[in-house]
This record gives structure tokens, C-alpha cells and sequence, in this order.
């Protein structure tokens, strides 16, 4: 499978998107590619990747989030693959509103199994499609942000923009 990637220009940096079939593979804030292609699953990794001047209703979506129009990016399609937890986890991330994050505690708890606070923080770090599956709603018990991917000035920013809507 050949993949389709697009680097797009966002308040908060260059924001890449690998997508094949109409589905994200991953994405994060990066120019670079090889900063998201190890984040995709073996069994999921594209042979080769084209860049492409949009990727349609992908990059509409986070332009409309930009926009300040959500709810958008949790309609676009995602592939990760993981054991059971995290890719149910995954799906539960993609319910959290945005401006109403959770602690991981509460995270682990609507994923069904409050006791896996770690591997809810897992499902976290291993998330390849930083935005559409919103891994930057997840902070610490004490509200502090916690970490993330793409920096905590990036998350941070995320946040602030979602608290307003």
C-alpha cells in the first residue's frame, strides 16, 4: 500500500498527516516523516508514501479545527492496531469533549477498567494519530498537563483553544 502524506501550516507548527484508503496512520507535529512513520503498526505501515496537495475531508478537518469547528476531526477515519486495552482506549480517547479534559484516573475509568491507570497512559504514548484521537485531553490528577508527544507547549495550546469554544 502506498500512503498519501501532506505537511499542513497550523498555529501551533507543521502538522503532517499520513493517510491511506481515507483513514489516518498517523500524524503529529512534525515536517518530518520519519517522526511518524514508526508509529504506525508493522502490520499497517505503508511500502512507499506520496505527498499529495490535500488529503480531502482529513485536512478540511483540521482545518476546520483551527477554525474553531471541532468536532470534525473525531469524524475522520483512523488505523492503529493494538492488543485489546489500547485500541479500545483509543476509541474511548476519541469520545472526551474537547475543553473537558480528564485525568488519567478518568481515563482508565471510561475505558472500562479504572484500576489500568498505567496502561491508559500507555494508550497515550503510543497513539500515532495525535488530534484525531485526542491524546492531548489527558492530564494529571492535579490538572498539571503530563506529557506529551509533540511538546507541552503544543498541548497546552491545544487545550487553551478548546476551553474557549
Amino acid at each position: 500500500m502506498i500512503a498519501e502524506t501532506l505537511t499542513m501550516s497550523t498555529p501551533d507548527g507543521p502538522f503532517t498527516i499520513i493517510a491511506a484508503d481515507g483513514s489516518v496512520l498517523s500524524a503529529g507535529w512534525t515536517a518530518e516523516l520519519s517522526d511518524l512513520t514508526g508509529q504506525i503498526h508493522p502490520t499497517l505501515r505503508p511500502t512507499g508514501y506520496t505527498a499529495v496537495a490535500s488529503l480531502g475531508a482529513i485536512s478540511d478537518a483540521v482545518t476546520a479545527y483551527y477554525d474553531g469547528q471541532t468536532c470534525y476531526i473525531m469524524q475522520v477515519p483512523v488505523r492503529q492496531k493494538s492488543g485489546p486495552f489500547r485500541a479500545h482506549a483509543w476509541d474511548v480517547l476519541r469520545t472526551v469533549s474537547p475543553g473537558k479534559p480528564v485525568s488519567y484516573t478518568e481515563y482508565a475509568l471510561l475505558a472500562g477498567n479504572p484500576a489500568a491507570i498505567r496502561a491508559a497512559a500507555s494508550a497515550c504514548a503510543f497513539n500515532a494519530a495525535a488530534l484525531f484521537v485526542p491524546c492531548h485531553r489527558v492530564v494529571r490528577t492535579d490538572g498539571t498537563l503530563g506529557g506529551f508527544r509533540w511538546g507541552l507547549t503544543v498541548k497546552e495550546s491545544l487545550l487553551a483553544r478548546e476551553a474557549k469554544l
